[in-house]
């Protein structure tokens, strides 16, 4: 942040937690070190690529805060009781990429619902909530990983590759692949062919034992393991068609979100697993219409949020100006599973940037 402009970010900053303080949300603080170990579980160690990473000698690694959702679910399964709101306002730290003009220290005010009541209507109200303190002229837009996620624990195929499309379901580029590859319509490449032929041919044990001595890290135990997973996988039926075009035509989706709710029932009858996500929908439809939103001019996709950067599993939503997002947020119920070893509490919450709110960023 340039020195003449902190004074207004401040400002802004202070005006939308008053909002969020009105609306009935608890001011929370979070430290601005916090335990490398609980991020990397998390997110992997693509992480390290975009936090600043310490060594404390007495505390072990530590992360500069990336964001405040993860301290603020650890406190709240830790202290709190439901239904719960809770707000925040401070500066987070992301490394951008070589010659961005992103700034790597800024401050995010947030609002978090903990309440599994009626996910909808909690849906509902966050979002009604940021429409209500975000200027008219923001470009709005949502989506539902959801519905998404259910068409995949739908798929007739092998719990793995299930597992393997809900685990890159936010990385769209692998996502494809992927669904290309179960699909039929990519084939390994070459070598992997004649790796799977020579093995079933001759045994996996004895490919081991002819390919000479192991220069990798893996062990005998592993390569076995994963050649045999080859084999499995190259022996597995493809996924339907009619199925994979659900899945694209979800992916596919540009319209109004009342649009929306009539072409996924049209899609429900090739893939009836959708069913409850879509109700969950048409729920949060009538929610939204009761806080005022005209869902009939409600812009909806099905792949938004659908990013690198996201960690959402249902409800998704977005307020933009030209290509700068200001605000976004959504439903993160799978992430608090995670951080409560099993344990999963319902959560929904966005951020807003008031840097960029201001456009001075």
């Amino acid at each position: 942040m340039l020195n003449d402009n902190r004074a207004a970010i401040r400002e802004q900053a202070a005006t939308l937690e008053t909002a969020f303080r009105n609306a009935g949300a608890l001011h929370v603080e979070s430290d601005a070190l916090l335990p490398a170990d609980t991020l990397l579980d998390l997110y992997g160690e693509d992480i390290r690529a975009r936090a600043y990473v310490t060594q404390d000698p007495v505390l072990g690694e530590r992360m500069l805060r990336p964001d405040f959702t993860v301290p603020i679910v650890e406190r709240h399964m830790s202290e709190g009781a439901e239904p719960a709101r809770y707000c925040y306002n401070g500066s987070v730290w992301r490394k951008q990429d070589a010659g961005s003009q992103k700034a790597s220290e800024f401050i995010q005010v947030g609002f978090e619902l903990f309440d599994r009541t009626d996910p909808a209507v909690a849906d509902a109200e966050v979002f009604a909530l940021f429409r209500e303190i975000l200027p008219d002229d923001l470009t709005v837009g949502t989506g539902d990983i959801g519905i998404l996620r259910a068409a995949i624990a739908g798929l007739t195929t092998s719990d793995k590759r299930r597992a393997a499309l809900l685990r890159h379901s936010w990385r769209p580029t692998r996502f494809r692949q992927l669904l290309d590859r179960f699909g039929g319509k990519t084939t390994p490449i070459a070598s992997r062919v004649e790796l799977i032929k020579a093995a079933k041919a001759d045994g996996i044990d004895t490919l081991i034992k002819s390919s000479g001595k192991f220069l990798g890290l893996r062990s005998k135990a592993e390569v076995h393991t994963r050649i045999e997973s080859l084999i499995n996988d190259v022996d597995e039926p493809n996924l339907p068609s009619g199925e994979l075009a659900v899945i694209e035509a979800i992916l596919n989706l540009d319209c109004t979100a009342t649009q929306a709710v009539e072409k996924l029932r049209e899609l429900q009858s090739d893939l009836p697993a959708i069913a409850g996500a879509i109700a969950v929908f048409e729920t949060r439809l009538a929610a939204l219409s009761k806080h005022g939103v005209d869902v009939n001019t409600l812009a909806f996709e099905g792949s938004y949020g659908l990013t690198s950067m996201e960690y959402y599993d249902g409800f998704v939503f977005g307020f933009q100006r030209g290509e700068q997002v200001i605000a976004s947020g959504g439903r993160y119920d799978a992430l608090t599973s995670v951080l409560g070893n099993g344990r999963d509490i319902a959560a929904v919450g966005g951020v807003i940037r008031p840097d960029l709110l201001l456009g001075v960023a």
